[in-house]
Formats: C-alpha cells, structure tokens, sequence
C-alpha cells in the first residue's frame, strides 16, 4: 500500500466539481497598436487607464499619465509595435509603467515626472523591472529587453553609446529626459533582430520562472544560506524528520498523479517556516515543473529571508559578473520565496490555465486567517472589480491548483486558534472546501511541536 493510503484521508461526499475556468483579467490597463495610440486623443488614452485602473486615480496620477500620454505620443512617432500602459508581470506584483514590444525586443519604461536627476534607486527600479520580465514571464525568456529610466526634467545626456546586454539578453538601464527617449529606442532599433514578438501572446504571457533560476534556488540552501535562520541541533534534526516526510509525500503524488493538502501545526517558534523553507528549496526533479513557491503576507519575514539567500547568491554572481549581482542575486531568490499571496490568487484570476507550481507552501498568516466568503466578496468588488466573486480565498486556492490534470501539493504552516481579526475563517475554511467541492484531494496533518 502507498504512503498514501496508509496517511491520507479522503472526504467521502458527493463532488460537485470544479467550475469551469475563471474569466482571465488583463495584466494590463492599456493596450494598442502603436500606430493606434498616435491617432487616438489623449483623453481617449486617459478614459480608458482611468477605467481599468484596479484602484481610484488620484490627482498625482492623473497628471503623471496624461504626462506620460505626450511624451509617449512624440517618442513613438517614427516606431512600429505595441505600447502597454502599467504592465504587472504575473505573481511578482511589479507594475511597469510603460512596456513597448518593436520587433524582438521589449523596452521597460520607467518614467519619473518633474524629476532632473537620474538616482540609483531609479535606475535599479527599472533594471528590476527588467529582471522580472525576464525571469518570470514566460514570453520574455530568450527576448532582448531594453529598460530605460525617463527623468522628464533632466538635462540633455551626452550621445549614449549602445552597450552589450549581459548574456540573459538585459541591457543595462538607459538614462534619458522626455526628449531623448525616442532617439533612445530608436537606436536599438537600429540594430540586427530575431524573431518578431507577437505582442498578443507576450500580453496574455503567464508566469513561468525560468528553469535556471529553480536550479539556483535549489542549490541555495545547500550551501548553507539559511543557517542564520536554523542554527539549533535539536530544532535541526526535527526539522529534517519533518521535511523529509512532507518530500516523500511529495514525490508520491507526483508519482501516483494525487492531490493533497498538508498541513503542519506547531506553536510560534517550533519551526515551521522553516518546514516550508527547506521543502521550496529543495524539488529536484528536472522532468517536471516541481518548484515549490513560498507564499507569505509577512513582509518582514519575506524580507528577512530573501537577503539571507541574495546574499549567498551575489557572492557566486561577482564570479561571473562584474555590474549586476545584487540585482540578479534578488531575482533568483524571488522565484520561490514571493511576499504576497494575493499575488498568486490575482494570476489564478488572470490565466485560465494551471500555474507552474505543482507545489505551494502558504505560511501560517495566509493559511490560518483565510477571509470567509462575505470578507472575500466585499474585497473583491471593492478592490479588483469583480462583483459576484464568491470564492473564499481558500477555495479559489485549491481550485487554481486543481487546474492541473495530473497532481498537485498545497502545503498550510499554521498555528492554530489564532483567527484574531474581522471576516477571518481560519483552518476549518480549507476542510470545508475539500470536503464540499474537491473530495478527490486527501488531507494529511503533522504536528511540528518542537519549539526552538
């Protein structure tokens, strides 16, 4: 008999099964043929951002678009392709605000309106947004991707000679004022192509982490990156028993094609970030798309954790490049360690089809305080526009990995009792959700009690 049908329980009820696929939203609020938005009005450009804006527009950004809007007009007169306007790139939660696709190669533009001077911290803004496209948007893998910093108010810059883009296929940023942008992207333009992007598929493009980078994170912890975080033997050893367990279960499902919700229990401090820590780490079947993703509302925690790792990384990195480790350091560690869950939920809404994660590992702020379904609808017609939406948080989850049609893990760290705000259902929200609508997925519980 399989690990499986010795430990899991399967809910005996009648499935009404999964609805059919969610309606995809735009990862985008404005998008034409460059040619199109040369022709339209300005406030025909403005309505329709103001429209499919997910927030209220507020005066300083009202001023910033239509801004934005002329410069763009006068920058892309002489360019064929595609203008995005605030372009997020699936599950990382980046919003660029211009993207254009000419050719083979995307241009990232960021714009900094009133600004005279081009700081650090902008430049590596729009160097990150780069790095994004590039290492989490399926369609911009092998592109040629040309981010570019718009300080509208800076002084003329002297004549940029084109420099060499790293062997991933970035350039480094490009610093220019309003006037100059066009002669900017013109000048890439110039140079020989590949390929033409269909901009159609770039735009409806879903996250896939690019293989290099899972490799990267696997091979992280191995090299010691998080012994800051576990440094005690006894706390060590349980939570090797621990992961090791929740691995084999792991490699079952995939193998036997099963579905399953773990959950792992403990006080604060027994460990289990770490449980989750060491399982997303560590999926090294190079057959299938076996990466697990970290998901956590824990910003600081999410913070702590990605420089433990970047740091390990940009040591390796200033090996093999001199200007970027610190950048591509972070990008690496992003790939499965990601601070929002609603980032992931929003993709689920966004794409019709299975994320790339067969595994996801919710941290305890996310899988024990799951809104209720009057906390979700409220949020989602308020926040995303999307009346109607009944789903509990925990329900949708399972649904999205439920989209895969062979297996699929989700993983809950939870404390428990510890349901402490308005319109929060807690752990009883995920039972009822597998035994209502997916009876086919198994629940498997372990108590992480060693306290560190």
């Amino acid at each position: 008999m399989s690990i499986f049908g010795i430990l899991f329980t399967s809910f005996q009820v009648i499935a009404r099964g999964l609805a059919a696929g969610v309606r995809p939203d735009s990862n985008f609020y404005y998008v034409a043929d460059i040619a199109e938005f040369l022709d339209a009005s300005s406030d025909t450009v403005f309505a329709r951002l103001t429209a499919n804006s997910a927030f209220p527009v507020e005066p300083s950004q009202r001023d910033a678009w239509l801004t934005q809007i002329d410069i763009l007009k006068n920058a892309l007169a002489n360019v064929k392709g595609t203008l995005f306007f605030e372009f997020s790139v699936p599950r990382i939660g980046s919003r660029i605000d211009n993207v254009v696709i000419s050719g083979s190669t995307i241009f990232v533009i960021e714009f900094k309106v009133g600004e005279s001077s081009f700081h650090r911290g902008d430049m590596n803004q729009a160097w990150d947004y780069a790095l994004d496209l590039k290492n989490f948007h399926k369609e911009s893998h092998k592109a040629s991707i040309v981010p570019i910093l718009v300080a509208t108010a800076a002084p003329h810059q002297s004549a940029l000679q084109l420099k060499e883009p790293h062997p991933d296929g970035v350039f480094p940023p490009i610093p220019c004022n309003s006037d100059e942008l066009g002669a900017r992207i013109l000048e890439h333009l110039a140079q020989p192509i590949d390929a033409c992007l269909d901009a159609t598929i770039w735009g409806d493009s879903p996250y896939r982490p690019t293989p290099t980078i899972i490799e990267a994170a696997q091979a992280l912890y191995a090299r010691h990156s998080v012994k800051a975080i576990s440094r005690h033997d006894a706390g060590a050893r349980n939570l090797a028993v621990t992961s090791s367990r929740i691995e084999v279960l792991i490699e079952e499902a995939r193998r036997e094609k099963l579905k399953a919700i773990i959950f792992v229990t403990g006080v604060p401090g027994a460990g289990k970030t770490l449980v989750g820590l060491n399982v997303a780490t560590k999926k090294r079947d190079v057959d299938q798309p076996t990466h697990a993703v970290f998901l956590s509302g824990n910003g600081p925690l999410v913070e702590v954790l990605r420089e433990a790792l970047t740091r390990d990384e940009v040591s390796r990195l200033r090996k093999v490049l001199d200007m970027t480790p610190q950048r591509r350091g972070q990008a690496k560690v992003k790939a499965f360690i990601q601070g929002r869950a609603s980032l992931f939920r929003d993709a689920g809404l966004q794409e019709v089809a299975a994320p790339s994660d067969h595994v996801v590992i919710s941290l305890h702020d996310e899988a024990q305080r799951a809104w209720n379904r009057e906390m979700t609808a409220d949020f989602m017609r308020r926040k995303k526009k999307r009346p109607g939406f009944t789903q509990v948080r925990t329900r949708f989850l399972i649904s999205y990995m439920d989209r895969h049609g062979d297996w699929a893990v989700v993983i809950c760290l939870v404390g428990g009792g510890q349901e402490i705000n308005r319109g929060e259902a807690g752990i009883t929200a995920w039972l009822e959700a597998v035994e209502r609508s997916f009876p086919w997925w198994h629940v498997l519980h372990f108590s992480h009690a060693h306290r560190q």
